[in-house]
Parts: structure tokens; sequence; C-alpha cells
């Protein structure tokens, strides 16, 4: 099993983590930002879309991290991670979709509007609505925590890796955002997992100010 992507691609980072929770082994081959690669004809066989992450698995390749995340799961998950009825794995895979739609994308304005650009290319008043749109989130999933310790219920899920994996950036940039308290108990109990702390937490830095990819 091989994996393609950056380290600090965000999108990378969650299939890392997961793989770590699975206990898989796999090869991670560094492809994009200052390795390059993405327009060779051999990536672009792989994803025609020229984006990390690829997940290869024998003779299957998946792209999108949310798909890879998926077939990860279902592949290998066991029933800890891939729940057999699909209403069950509704209550999951539902906040992966919000994720990917609403927080996420604006969770990345904050990270190419402020933390990418050098600072007389910053809007900030453009970052300001970022912001509260992220809080705005925050507080749908403060109130979600209310209900039990993890997104969809009693234990970790797929919703936690990709709705959580967010937290780390979002509050490590140098922006000035409170997590609520329930949010902030969760992401608590996340940083006590050992792949969140060596993919998700990693060092960073090289993309402050840097606009180019």
């Amino acid at each position: 099993m091989q994996v393609y992507g950056r380290t600090t691609s965000f999108n990378v980072q969650k299939v890392l983590w997961f793989l770590d929770e699975l206990g898989m082994s796999y090869q991670h081959i560094e492809v994009g930002g200052r390795f390059g690669g993405l327009q060779s004809d051999d990536f672009s066989a792989l994803n025609p879309l020229q984006k990390v992450p690829v997940l290869v698995d024998d003779e299957n390749v998946i792209w999108e991290s949310h798909s890879i995340l998926r077939y990860l799961a279902a592949s290998y998950g066991t029933t800890d991670w891939y729940y057999a009825s699909p209403y069950q794995r509704s209550l999951y895979e539902r906040w992966m979709d919000w994720s990917q739609v609403i927080f996420q994308p604006a969770f990345m304005a904050t990270f190419w509007g402020y933390y990418r650009k050098t600072q007389k290319n910053r809007c900030m008043e453009q970052i300001t609505r970022d912001i509260q749109e992220c809080e705005q989130c925050l507080q749908i999933i403060e109130q979600q925590l209310s209900h039990a310790p993890y997104l969809a219920g009693g234990k970790m899920t797929l919703a936690d890796i990709c709705v959580g994996a967010i937290l780390h950036r979002l509050t490590s940039q140098g922006l000035a955002i409170t997590l609520p308290e329930r949010v902030t108990q969760w992401f608590e109990l996340l940083k006590t997992r050992a792949g969140y702390q060596k993919w998700i937490m990693s060092d960073f830095t090289e993309l402050k100010g840097r606009e180019d990819f």
C-alpha cells in the first residue's frame, strides 16, 4: 500500500492519521509542493486531477481524501470503523460531508487568506468574515457534542477524523479563535491519539507566506 502526498497537506494528514488508527503498514511517498511531481505522467495516470492524496492498494487506486477514508474503513476497519447498518454509517458520514462542504472551506479560507499570504497581501476584512464562518461551525459542533463525547456517539469515528483534523491548524496559525467548552474537551481527546500527534500536529511552518502552492 502506498500513500502519495506531501506531509504538510491537510487532506493527506487525515489519511495518514486514519492509517495509523487502523494499524496499517504503508509506504508514504512525498509528492506535491516543494517535492513536485504532480504533473508527471506517472502521477497523472494515478489521478487525472493531479492532486493529493492518492492511495494505491494493490491494483486499486483511490483519490479524494474522504473517498480514501471510506474505502479504508470498509476494507480494513472491521465493525469498529465501518458499521454494518447503512443508517449507523450515515451518522458519521453526514459529518464527513458537512466538514468537506462547509467547515473545511471556511477554515481553508482563513488559512489561505491569512497564513499562506504575506502580510501585505492579506485582506483582514475578508479574513474576519471567514473566521466568523468558522466560529458558526464551531457552535454547531459544540451543540452536537452536548449529546456524546464524539461527534457520532460514544466512540471515535470518521466524523472525528475529518472534522477534528481541522482544529489544530485552525487554532495554530496565529488568529484569535477560541474554541467552545465542549469542543475544547473533544480537541483534548483527539490530541491523545498518537496519529493525531504525529500527523495533524506536525510542523507546517514551511507554508507560511507561501502563495505559490
